[in-house]
């Protein structure tokens, strides 16, 4: 019995070295419209539910764990989503060196490792660099998404978001009751809502560059 050939899972799944050193839109995804990052995409759900609900948006998965990120990747594949992409590797060298200045959307940041230990919380992503970062690589206008269900956690990314220059605080989503099994924005959501968990939710925007260069003058005339 003939079996059919297995599609590779390129270009659903490559590693930062199979990129290079830039990230170019317009030919890294086969249609060149709006990008959204999901940054420590995981198992997927968000990423493939977003790819599939939103056509018009290129979204682009960002995951340290190679496993993972070829797992949702293999998803994204077998509905061969062109709008959606996953780069395996750290997340901080593609933002910092291979995306272009205010080139992105939105940057969605779900459930981060909270690093419980406290010797370890230099482990976790948001820092003040890292919060930079996102503002180098948002549109003016582009929004931040970060979700978490650890209270203190939430408390440090809302101390270095809140007060940052580039950012303005947003309303975020309310929270819903979910229609099915893979309605929500995570899994990691679905495992804590089951549980009864709160859920933390955080969204910014990015201001516009003169907004931003207003401030900056105000600043140095104090």
């Amino acid at each position: 019995m003939q079996t059919a050939p297995i599609k590779p899972i390129k270009p659903w799944f490559q590693t930062i070295e199979d990129v290079g050193d830039r990230l170019e839109w317009s030919t890294f995804f086969p249609i060149d419209q709006p990008v959204e990052l999901d940054i420590g995409c995981g198992r997927g759900l968000f990423l493939f539910n977003a790819a599939v609900t939103r056509p018009d948006t290129n979204f682009l998965g960002l995951e340290i764990d190679y496993r993972e990120g070829r797992r949702t990747a293999t998803r994204l594949m077998k509905r061969d989503l062109a709008n959606a992409r996953v780069i395996g590797g750290d997340g901080k060298i593609v933002l910092s060196t291979m995306i272009e200045p205010h080139s992105v959307q939105a940057a969605h940041v779900y459930f981060p490792d909270p690093w419980w230990k406290k010797r370890h919380h230099k482990r976790r992503i948001f820092t003040e660099s890292f919060v930079d970062l996102l503002a180098r690589i948002l549109q003016p206008g582009g929004f931040l998404h970060s979700w978490t269900d650890v209270a203190e956690y939430f408390d440090v990314i809302r101390e270095l978001v809140d007060p940052h220059p580039q950012f303005t605080i947003a309303e975020p989503p309310a929270e819903r009751p979910p229609e099915h099994d893979l309605d929500y924005q995570t899994s990691f959501e679905r495992k804590k809502r089951k549980l009864g968990s709160p859920i933390y939710r955080g969204l910014w925007q990015r201001r516009p560059l003169d907004a931003v260069c207003k401030l900056e003058t105000v600043s140095e005339s104090v």
